[in-house]
């Protein structure tokens, strides 16, 4: 197929003049699964400037080897803001964070097959020899997804008091802070590590490349483009 307007060198000289503000800017998230959709992102024909890839590099904007599109690098539970207000037109988001925040103005046409892990329950281990998640009905859980932890508990008739934290989820049930915790699972191993087991799962969770809509819209034949080159790059995956 011909390959995105922007994929190659501009094709007039207004286009070549083009205002940054016109740009297509692409949220990538920072940390693991940005290593895992970086070969994605330059197999499509995208190459971020040198500092990109500089550990020393305080940027997070970065130009590409393409006039209409720059890079930003920011983290992963915002890469879905950015994009839902238009601040960037296309990222690369987990479904997790999709569906915590179920932004309208988000479309999500690729899953990537990048990112692989579980949203799931965990409690201590000597708490679930005798426990049965068929008998709760009130529980307090410590978790980053309130919103998605909320619906759960719901569809099951169960009052989930939710406490919010970033981060080091794993610490609540040993410090008394809850005694459940929603959280991401790759391996298994930090659970086991901090003594917790898993009892539920929630969902399957990948990254997904995600568009705006209302750019979609407006700008059918940059974005459409590049979705469908990021489509053919998976398919030869």
């Amino acid at each position: 197929m011909d390959r995105p307007r922007d994929a190659g060198a501009p094709a007039s000289g207004a286009e070549a003049g083009m205002d940054r503000d016109d740009r297509i800017v692409i949220a990538l998230p920072k940390g693991r699964i940005l290593k895992e959709v970086m070969p994605i992102v330059r197999a499509v024909g995208i190459e971020p400037e040198p500092a990109f890839d500089d550990p020393e590099s305080r940027k997070l904007k970065f130009d590409t080897n393409h006039p209409g599109i720059s890079i930003i690098r920011v983290r992963s539970f915002d890469v879905a803001t950015f994009v839902a207000f238009g601040a960037a037109q296309l990222g690369v988001a987990g479904n997790d964070v999709l569906m915590e925040f179920d932004y309208p103005e988000l479309y999500a046409p690729l899953d990537l097959g990048i990112g692989h892990c579980r949203l799931v329950v965990a409690e201590p281990a000597s708490l679930s020899r005798s426990d049965d998640p068929r008998r709760w009905s009130h529980i307090r859980v410590a978790t980053k997804y309130p919103a998605i932890t909320r619906r759960h508990f719901e569809a099951r008739g169960v009052q989930a008091e939710c406490i919010k934290l970033n981060g080091a989820m794993e610490l609540a049930p040993s410090l008394g802070l809850c005694r459940r915790i929603v959280d991401l699972v790759s391996s298994g191993a930090t659970l086991k590590a901090n003594g917790l087991v898993e009892v539920e799962e929630i969902a399957d969770v990948t990254s997904r490349l995600i568009v705006n809509r209302a750019a979609l819209k407006t700008r059918p034949e940059q974005l459409g483009g590049w979705l469908e080159r990021f489509r053919e790059v998976i398919g030869d995956a």
